[in-house]
């Protein structure tokens, strides 16, 4: 039997609900595709969104940040910040015969909670090193720890996955049979994520071997 999350009132969409999913495994394997995030908050009254880096660590995510900024000082609060964090991939561009009818293959995550700032010493650590992780396997272990004064300026907040839902459109478009007749192209324009070759430093020592997990 497939594990998953609670529906909520926030996290029923009022639009093609038909899409929403609360399937642990999709909204792990949506999350831990990507590692940029979009944070939102509310400040003096008014809503702000950043992106930022995180990591997922079991059932809590892990946000990096300055120790300045205004959303991760407010999450150092007893009480905590509330947020909404969001996560979208895009798979293609869907192209329908009319305008109306156009629109996006995707896979999104909407996480709604309380973010609290990371003050243990250990689990900071253990999620700066799962946030480099996150973005490129084993090169936490391939780098220099970050010393006294650069953790003083970072800062990690954690929050839990309680609250949330996947949301995700597949196939073609979805024209109006009135439509089909007309002399226009449609179809899927696909989008998929690549790397480029590697561009060493320009200071880099040229016998330092490429490490084997960017080969």
């Amino acid at each position: 039997m497939a594990v998953t999350y609670q529906a909520t009132e926030r996290t029923v969409p009022t639009r093609s609900a038909d899409r929403a999913s609360y399937d642990h495994d999709l909204v792990h394997s949506i999350l831990d595709e990507s590692y940029i995030c979009h944070l939102g908050f509310v400040r003096d009254g008014a809503p702000v969104v950043l992106p930022t880096l995180y990591a997922r660590v079991g059932q809590r995510l892990y946000v990096h940040g300055s120790t300045g900024s205004r959303p991760l000082r407010g999450a150092k609060q007893d009480d905590g910040l509330a947020v909404c964090l969001t996560v979208t991939h895009v798979d293609g561009i869907v192209l329908a015969r009319s305008a109306f009818h156009h629109s996006i293959n995707y896979r999104s995550v909407v996480v709604h909670g309380t973010a609290y700032q990371v003050t243990d010493p250990a689990e900071r650590a253990q999620a700066l090193d799962a946030i480099v992780d996150h973005i490129v396997p084993g090169r936490a272990a391939d780098s220099r720890r970050a010393n006294a004064k650069e953790l003083a300026a970072t800062a990690v907040v954690s929050l839990d996955l309680d609250e949330l839902s996947a949301k995700v459109r597949t196939g073609g478009p979805n024209d109006d049979p009135e439509d089909l007749a007309l002399p226009h192209w449609a179809g899927v324009l696909p989008v998929s994520r690549t790397y480029g070759a590697l561009v060493p430093s320009d200071d880099l020592d040229p016998a330092v071997p490429v490490p084997a997990y960017l080969a």
